[in-house]
């Protein structure tokens, strides 16, 4: 049967939630520590998972939630703490859950959950020497894992036989994932060749489309990337194209049909409702609504982070104000519409904004 994005099940629950309005006086706001403005106020708490002394964060990249509104976190890791877990789960009240992945550290990227035949299951990517990607268990025990997908011809020798830590536009470096409603998926290789390849379930390669470019479906870094169905809207594919600072838009035929601009090195996308949340790892959030136009930004800090060239208030938490964002990797909405926010900082940092 076709695979389903535990995500989408909770969509018709919380569009009520997002449609109704917040009324807050400004005093209370900011005794509240709310962001946002009008209709989208959220309430914003920075290091609000907890870890056990045994762990610690690392640079987080990728969030997810699951159909018990359990939050998967994934590090990057560090690649000299082989034994260190680099995916992290936590209830909804933020409190430590389970940890697994070693395997991933020093490489691990995307990070998502899809239900297929009632079983919900991790897909997870790893780039820097790992270039995999893999399906996993909630409990994080493998069903596949995959290489470069030699077939495609986009790849150098070897480079799924024997991977390293080699860049180019001839590497495999994936970094997220996007889930058809035929049951295959979609693979964004943004670090990489610039492509989206498509899988079936079992990992199998199918094809793909893209590649490096000037935009107009080729790509400057294709680092996330959604399969947008919200009510309303013809369904469509997203790419988030970073470095071109803009979001490029697919049929489901994988045809362009237009690129959405005004962003600052997006990083992925996500939807609930009507709303479209796009994080930018140039110091902020931004909602969208069905029309692609913004509804709020939150968080945000671009001028003081864009001024910072040597990137030095990524690795000073001191510098870290409340209620800003440094840089925004990932973000998802949870069950009841609220937002988790991962950021590539070097401590790692996940906040969670909550509707007001």
């Amino acid at each position: 049967m076709p695979a389903k994005h535990p995500r989408r099940t909770f969509v018709a629950a919380g569009a009520a939630a997002i449609a109704a309005p917040a009324i807050l006086t400004s005093k209370r706001s900011a005794a509240q520590g709310v962001i946002g403005s009008g209709d989208y106020q959220f309430r914003c708490q920075h290091h609000w998972p907890q870890l056990p002394d045994k762990y610690h964060w690392q640079i987080t990249h990728n969030v997810t939630m699951d159909d018990e509104n359990r939050l998967y976190v994934i590090h990057e890791g560090e690649v000299d703490k082989p034994d260190h877990p680099s995916i992290f789960v936590f209830d909804d009240e933020g409190r430590f859950v389970k940890a697994f992945g070693q395997q991933f550290q020093g490489g691990g990227h995307g990070l998502d959950i899809r239900v297929e035949d009632g079983t919900p299951y991790l897909y997870v990517s790893g780039y820097q020497h790992l270039k995999t990607i893999a399906k996993l268990t909630l409990n994080g025990e493998v069903v596949w894992q995959k290489y470069a997908p030699m077939k495609s011809n986009r790849y150098a020798d070897g480079e799924a036989s024997n991977p390293k830590k080699i860049w180019g536009r001839d590497r495999f470096m994936p970094t997220n994932f996007a889930f058809l409603p035929d049951g295959d998926f979609l693979l964004a290789d943004g670090y990489g060749a610039y492509c989206i390849h498509r899988y079936d379930a079992d990992g199998n390669w199918k094809g793909h489309f893209g590649g490096a470019g000037n935009g107009q479906g080729t790509f400057n870094l294709p680092h996330g990337i959604w399969v947008d169905d919200r009510e309303g809207i013809d369904s469509r594919i997203v790419v988030a194209d970073r470095a071109h600072h803009t979001l490029q838009v697919f049929d489901m035929d994988r045809q362009y049909t237009r690129t959405i601009e005004g962003f600052g090195l997006p990083a992925n996308v996500d939807t609930h409702g009507e709303l479209m949340l796009v994080p930018e790892l140039v110091a902020r959030v931004s909602l969208l609504d069905l029309k692609d136009q913004t509804v709020a930004t939150l968080g945000d800090d671009r001028e003081r982070v864009s001024a910072d060239k040597k990137r030095s208030i990524r690795a000073d938490e001191s510098r870290w104000q409340e209620g800003k964002f440094v840089h925004p990797h990932d973000a998802c909405f949870d069950h009841n519409g609220d937002i988790i926010v991962a950021e590539w900082v070097a401590t790692g940092r996940v906040t969670k904004l909550t509707r007001v």
